[in-house]
């Protein structure tokens, strides 16, 4: 593959203090919560964790921890649920925290023919709470994610209690042109093969697909991205899937829905990486003047597509802010 390719591949992403005083109740939860910290969630660890739903869409992988009300995190593209990993540490003394991995994506496996446009990926998500017995959620998403977070607010309004949404599509950007490099790839079947190449050549890892991503590519560690590439390459189904579910980003699955989010009442907080030229800066502004329930926007400086790896805590912040604990 021409490595001018191979980096507009990587540009494209493969799709990249609280305010106020807590209520006496809040902080005696806050103050039981630190005395229950877990261990860092490293890729061994993430692996040890995980756990298989079964599901009429498949064995869905997921990972959970904590107690209390659910959170549910949704990752992006060529990511799975270990993108969360960091935001996950500092939340789950406040949340039961549920991060799976969407259908194509990660550790899930689905049979053939099962379809993986957006709004399948939402009626997978609502069959896997029902399997946890989980009757709402507060949703934290990015990138293709926010996709299907917005999907599936609109199809099941009753079990969304909030959204934090970062640098993710919405439906005037969905799909972002920058990832249409990568759609082209997935159509000539060649996509897997060059994703899998980061598997023994890690420094292109991080010079290409790193570099548009990350603020630091050096910290894009040779465990994680091996825990991201593996399963996407590991057979010639999973192959094929990685390649199908990029090819159902089109046509645009959020078209026609602007009118239904304007009626929403759920609370939204935008977060968006700054440095990100995947999803256009705009699209923060959008998702804030159509959430009637929008408590703003916040940037992040050096916030390229999945600053949530690097930057976990401001996830963190804006998560208890959103939900007030």
């Amino acid at each position: 593959m021409q490595r001018r390719q191979f980096i507009t591949l990587a540009a494209a992403s493969l799709a990249a203090g609280v305010a106020g005083a807590y209520a006496p109740q809040a902080v005696a939860r806050r103050r039981g919560a630190q005395a229950a910290v877990h261990a860092p969630l490293d890729a061994a660890a993430y692996r040890a964790t995980r756990r298989y739903a079964e599901l009429p869409f498949g064995r869905i992988a997921y990972v959970e921890r904590g107690h209390g009300r659910a959170a549910l995190f949704l990752h992006g593209a060529p990511l799975n649920g270990y993108q969360w990993r960091g935001a996950i540490d500092r939340l789950s003394p406040y949340r039961r925290c549920i991060a799976p991995d969407f259908m194509g994506l990660g550790y899930s496996e689905i049979p053939a023919d099962q379809p993986l446009a957006a709004k399948d990926q939402a009626a997978m998500l609502d069959a896997l709470l029902d399997a946890l017995k989980v009757e709402q959620v507060d949703i934290v998403a990015s990138d293709s994610g926010g996709a299907v977070a917005q999907l599936f607010l609109l199809r099941y309004p009753k079990r969304v209690r909030s959204l934090l949404l970062s640098n993710c599509d919405v439906e005037p950007d969905s799909p972002p042109p920058k990832i249409q490099p990568v759609l082209d790839m997935a159509r000539a079947g060649t996509l897997a093969d060059a994703t899998a190449e980061w598997l023994t050549d890690r420094a292109k890892a991080r010079a290409t697909f790193g570099a548009a991503v990350f603020a630091d590519p050096s910290r894009f560690a040779d465990e994680t991205i091996d825990y991201y590439v593996a399963p996407l390459v590991a057979t010639p189904l999973r192959r094929a899937q990685y390649h199908a579910f990029h090819l159902a980003l089109t046509p645009n699955p959020l078209a026609g829905i602007e009118a239904q989010l304007k009626r929403s009442q759920v609370p939204v907080r935008i977060v968006w990486g700054a440095a990100d030229d995947i999803f256009d800066q705009a699209d923060a502004e959008y998702l804030d003047r159509i959430f009637p329930g929008s408590r703003g926007v916040r940037r992040v400086p050096k916030g390229k597509l999945f600053f949530q790896e690097e930057f976990p805590e401001v996830i963190a912040e804006e998560a208890r802010r959103l939900w007030r604990v």
